[in-house]
């Protein structure tokens, strides 16, 4: 399966300001896959050791930092060449050996001409946490769950896609049925990788589904593994009350929502943990709509989303049927999945993100959005009525150049305020 990620690894080996590579992102979004697709692609050698099936010749590789002594044992485990510029060193399950990230300094500053990139489950949680890491002596990329744009690539629709890509919104209203359609089956499947190339291979919507739970699984099973008993309880509480919290009017998290009598300081570790693990997306308020937003960010205040769409169907049990054939979904649950869908597409960007709330106005915007000194303010319309209170009062006060609404309606723009189908919303940053 094609991953955008591979312009970004491509453009880090040729790089002449090179250091070793740290892959992030949630359990199961491709991590593996990708470094290897990339080793086996890219370069002459790939060198790959996963510490998850450690023997004594691995517990061995990072006893201590003797760069040579180290990469003739990356020679002897891996059973190919380690050559400059030719071999792709990929550790993989790297938090499973302590020392293992601090080895990286000694690779960027003692062997800068090999190519080392590391990888591992919860590994967010271990840079949060550990005082050791190498700063400035690392280069990052974080992985996600895969877009709609790559999710119509495995699909095999890519002439349509580079239609969508054109702008040419004629041609693309013309096409407005096909998106939808396309639209419906990603809201269902998602972007975990296994869930899509269940998809693709037409094992059956029950199969899908029961991908997804058992990631869900996976990651209540990693929570178990890796944190306290206290921290459990208060992990899964938060996880569960997500789905309800995400279907209210106001989506903005409260704590006693999750459980009677919760506080932020019992909670707000939980909230990090898996913020950390790749499990949740967390979007900040700001107190004012100017830039830059993070001088304005209020930390008292956000919204939880899931990583991925098809994971909150699989949470919520929401019938296959509802997300692919009944177009209430845009409507239903207060438009938690809509929402869903416009975060996890927005944040692919990388661009900073955040919502905008004055509850003495009765206004809120569902996102805004950065980039460079222009700042977007983004309705997430669900349904048909593209009636928007909030935004129309945001425009009148702030004057922005360019405003969103998102829905299941075509194209169409009247001055700065446009509509944007939502299946084109991973177009918007290349729009501002």
């Amino acid at each position: 399966m094609e991953r955008t990620i591979l312009n970004e690894l491509r453009k880090w080996k040729q790089s002449a300001h090179r250091l070793p590579l740290i892959i992030n992102g949630a359990r199961q979004v491709g991590k593996t896959w990708i470094l290897q697709h990339f080793g086996k692609t890219e370069y002459k050698h790939l060198a790959y050791i996963n510490f998850d099936n450690r023997d004594s010749r691995t517990d061995s590789l990072f006893q201590d930092y003797n760069i040579q002594r180290i990469l003739t044992l990356v020679e002897a485990i891996s059973k190919v060449p380690v050559v400059p510029e030719e071999t792709l060193i990929v550790f993989d399950e790297i938090q499973e050996v302590p020392q293992g990230l601090g080895v990286l300094k000694y690779f960027a500053e003692d062997a800068p001409g090999y190519h080392v990139a590391v990888a591992g489950s919860l590994l967010g949680i271990m840079l949060h946490k550990d005082a050791s890491f190498p700063v400035g002596k690392v280069d990052s990329l974080s992985l996600y769950p895969m877009s709609f744009e790559e999710f119509m690539i495995a699909m095999d629709e890519r002439r349509a896609l580079d239609i969508l890509r054109s702008g040419d919104w004629q041609l693309i209203d013309s096409m407005h049925g096909f998106y939808m359609d396309m639209l419906r089956q990603y809201l269902f499947v998602g972007g975990m990788p296994a869930a899509v190339k269940a998809c693709t291979e037409q094992r059956g919507v029950l199969e899908v589904r029961r991908l997804q739970e058992q990631i869900i699984s996976n990651y209540r099973m990693d929570i178990s593994k890796h944190t306290t008993r206290t921290e459990v309880q208060r992990i899964n509480i938060i996880y569960d009350s997500m789905p309800a919290q995400l279907a209210r009017e106001n989506k903005k998290f409260i704590y006693g929502a999750a459980a009677k009598g919760a506080r932020a300081r019992e909670y707000e570790g939980a909230i990090q943990w898996m913020e950390d693990a790749g499990i949740l997306n967390r979007v900040y308020a700001v107190q004012k709509p100017a830039l830059p937003l993070r001088f304005y960010e209020n930390r008292d205040a956000f919204k939880l989303y899931f990583s991925d769409c098809g994971l909150l169907g699989a949470m919520t049990h929401t019938e296959p049927f509802t997300l692919l054939q009944n177009s209430s979904v845009f409507e239903e649950y207060k438009g938690a999945f809509v929402e869903q869908f416009v975060l996890q597409q927005l944040r692919l960007s990388g661009l900073p993100i955040y919502y905008y709330s004055r509850e003495n106005a009765q206004m809120e915007i569902d996102f805004l959005l950065q980039k460079g000194d222009m700042l977007v303010p983004i309705e997430a319309k669900s349904g048909n009525n593209l009636k928007s209170k909030s935004l129309n009062q945001y425009r009148q006060i702030n004057h922005p150049a360019l405003s969103v609404k998102t829905s299941v309606l075509p194209y169409k723009r009247n001055d700065d305020l446009v509509n944007l189908p939502l299946y084109a919303v991973g177009l918007l940053p290349k729009m501002m």
